[in-house]
């Protein structure tokens, strides 16, 4: 075995130790003897004032005992007639024939040559002769498994071949590698839906620019807008929010506490969804007049229009069956801490949708030369759009099946629902249901009060100012937070949900206080720049659906400033759901519904069928900041009375501030382009790029005046990013 002295001897030597050839007091070249004790000193006491009352550096003062504790298969003697004979105890020593390499720190010796040494005590053989301590003996403890030596790293350079002395010398080692910090890890999870989400957002707004190009802006679109909307709004009334909300906190428990690591609740609660699912998509296919009647009186009104919807509906409704399929799956892979996978899929939807309305342009040209409506639209082109709909939504759903066999997850159906925590997540998915029940329902009100506002406004010379110009502006406005907030908490939430279960407030509070301000540097000037060029955004992406285009524009800048307290609804609501408590949301929700549809009805009578839809748009908003003062109030309680408030506050304050100049200069130039080129393809592309210049130079020097930190960690990321 290898004793502590071993390291304790290697240091500050430049011989050999005790066990090594030079017996206790013999004098070693390069070595500065200890100073011989005064006569009348007591030799059992020892200098406990000295500058080393240990003499760690003093060999002939070291334990006697660690000569048996020596090792010498470790480290052999030197080879015989190098071993200089012991002097007197008290002799002065002799003077070294040559000085010490200052750069060795610690000499290996010469290895041991072929045959016994003299030094080795009966004749033993050196490479074979080991030696134990006392204790060894006297405890049986060579019987026991021997403990790590934790001086190993003092003496483990004399265990390799010997060297030169240059390369003997003494180099400084490397740190050791740090693991990736928690914001590292987050940063990465998040980058990776970001990316994915950024390519969804694109060829999603491609989706609607092919859409605008094939059927225009107007009622007409609105038709296929309801039917699109139905499924959606279904699915997330009887089960998605649940999903969304509750059941990830679950599944993180069941990987941490059952033996299979979650794996047959996944499946329990994959094979519910499903059979839920395929009753309820049934039910809603032979209902479907009856919807699109609840939706858009208006729309009933006209049997042409109602035909055209209806149709649509039947096509579009059982897509909700394969999106449930599509979220329980990516849900399951969320928690296992595969988050691309969800972020990415809806991309293949998209091209599905793109490519369905291309062949609609292919087969009966575009809406400028078509002029397609409710009343000449063909069964064929019916139908063509509704089954390229329903096939994109299919196989978005399939193409999560290779992730889950590379996360290693099976999908069966289990039926043994009884007994497995269903019921508990039931319990609780109650209250999500009456939380989204409250939000379909503004919804709904929304809509018969768009369709009917645009339709009106539509016989007065007013296209694109109905259901379509409000989804499609919502779309764009929505960009942002699916991008940055949704990304940033979809990896924090299994996090918060676990620090929730262990009863970590502060670590709650902190994951809280992260997303929100990370989320604010990008959510705050997107806000505003939808304020300021909303119009050029609209003009320029939509300009293949003719006339609407600037109207789709105001609705946008109307949004504009709601995504501040949008993002943070949704940042706060989440602290709720990693403590099981979906009661406080669903109330939040009921506030957030009720502003919202008193806004859009109070729109919709005082302001002209044109501006109706604007007026609703920033009724949206409004809701939201209402709520979130709400929210914010109930969450600060549950966490012990801190929230974090007064930096989270900051970051928000400091941010406008940065961005109410640049918002005025974006707006002022991009008015000039416009006026100065016109509002066509090419003046709106200028006057955006000219608006986000200065935007973006304005707030820029703004920000770095006011010492935002985090924006200056993320420029700083960005630019080491780019280093590289």
């Amino acid at each position: 075995m290898n004793a502590p002295y071993d390291g304790d001897r290697a240091q500050g030597t430049g011989g050999p130790g005790p066990g090594q050839g030079a017996a206790p007091g013999t004098p070693v070249p390069g070595q500065v003897p200890a100073p011989a004790p005064a006569p009348d000193h007591d030799p059992y006491v020892q200098d406990a004032y000295d500058y080393d009352p240990y003499r760690s550096q003093d060999l002939s003062a070291q334990d006697p005992v660690t000569e048996v504790l020596y090792d010498r298969a470790s480290h052999p003697p030197p080879p015989p007639g190098t071993f200089q004979e012991p002097g007197p105890l008290y002799a002065a020593p002799s003077a070294p024939s040559y000085a010490p390499d200052p750069r060795v720190w610690a000499q290996t010796p010469p290895p041991e040559p072929d045959g016994p040494s003299r030094h080795l005590p009966y004749g033993d053989h050196a490479t074979t002769t080991q030696f134990v301590g006392v204790d060894s003996l006297v405890t049986n403890a060579v019987d026991q498994q021997p403990a790590p030596d934790a001086f190993a790293h003092l003496y483990r350079d004399q265990e390799a071949a010997p060297r030169t002395p240059a390369e003997d010398a003494p180099v400084a080692a490397p740190a050791p590698a740090k693991p990736a910090g928690r914001a590292a890890g987050l940063l990465k999870s998040s980058a990776l839906m970001a990316a994915g989400t950024i390519v969804s957002r694109i060829t999603g707004f491609l989706r609607t620019l092919v859409i605008a190009g094939a059927i225009g802006v107007g009622t007409f679109n609105d038709t296929y807008q309801i039917a699109n909307t139905l499924p959606t709004m279904i699915y997330v009334l009887v089960g998605g929010g649940a999903l969304n909300a509750v059941f990830i906190p679950q599944l993180v428990r069941a990987m941490k506490n059952d033996s299979d690591g979650g794996q047959a609740y996944a499946n329990r609660l994959l094979t519910l969804v499903v059979v839920l699912l395929a009753g309820i998509t049934t039910i809603c296919v032979l209902a479907a007049p009856v919807f699109i009647t609840m939706m858009s009186p208006k729309i009933a009104s006209d049997p042409q229009q109602m035909d055209v919807a209806v149709a649509f509906a039947r096509y579009c409704l059982p897509t909700m069956f394969f999106m449930g399929v599509h979220v329980v799956l990516g849900q399951i892979l969320n928690a296992r801490g595969r988050f691309g996978a969800m972020m990415w899929t809806p991309v293949l939807n998209n091209i599905v949708v793109i490519a369905t309305f291309g062949a609609f342009i292919f087969a009966f040209g575009g809406f400028t030369t078509s002029g397609v409506n409710a009343s000449t639209v063909t069964p064929e082109g019916v139908r063509l759009l509704g089954l390229g709909t329903l096939l994109g939504l299919t196989v978005q759903a399939l193409a999560m099946l290779p992730y889950l066999r590379d996360a290693g997850f099976t999908p069966r159906l289990r039926f043994d629902w009884k007994g497995h925590g269903l019921g508990k997540a039931a319990r609780l998915a109650k209250w999500t249901f009456f939380f989204v029940l409250a939000n379909q329902i503004g919804l709904v009100v929304v809509t018969q009060l768009a369709t009917w506002a645009g339709s009106v406004a539509e016989k007065q010379g007013h296209p694109g100012t109905g259901i379509t110009a409000y989804n499609y502006a919502l779309l764009l406005w929505q960009m942002p937070q699916a991008i940055i907030t949704v990304s940033v908490m979809t990896a924090v939430l299994p996090r918060i949900s676990r620090s929730a279960h262990d009863g970590d407030a502060a670590a709650v509070r902190d994951d809280i206080s992260y997303g929100l301000r990370t989320s604010a540097v990008a959510i705050v000037p997107c806000a505003f720049a939808f304020l300021a060029l909303g119009v050029p955004m609209a003009t320029l992406l939509y300009a293949g659906s003719g006339a609407g285009a600037q109207n789709i524009g105001y609705v946008l800048m109307a949004f504009g400033l709601g995504l501040i307290p949008y993002s943070v609804q949704y940042v706060v609501l989440r602290g709720f759901y990693a403590y099981e408590d979906t009661r406080t949301p669903f109330y939040n929700t009921v506030i957030v519904a009720a502003v919202n549809a008193a806004g859009s009805a109070a729109s919709f009578f005082l302001l002209p069928a044109r501006w109706a839809v604007v007026g609703m748009a920033a009724a949206y908003g409004l809701g939201y900041a209402v709520g979130v003062g709400v929210a914010w109030r109930r969450l600060k309680t549950r966490l012990g009375g801190d929230l974090d408030g007064a930096h989270v506050m900051r970051t928000y304050a400091r941010l406008t501030g940065a961005c109410v100049p640049a918002a005025a200069v974006a707006g002022a130039a991009a008015y000039g382009v416009t006026q100065w080129l016109g509002g066509g393809v090419g003046g709106s592309a200028a006057a955006l790029v000219a608006g986000a210049i200065a935007l973006a130079a304005v707030f820029l020097i703004a920000a770095k005046r006011m010492r935002i930190d985090e924006l200056n960690a993320m420029v700083g990321m960005v630019r080491g990013r780019l280093g590289r």
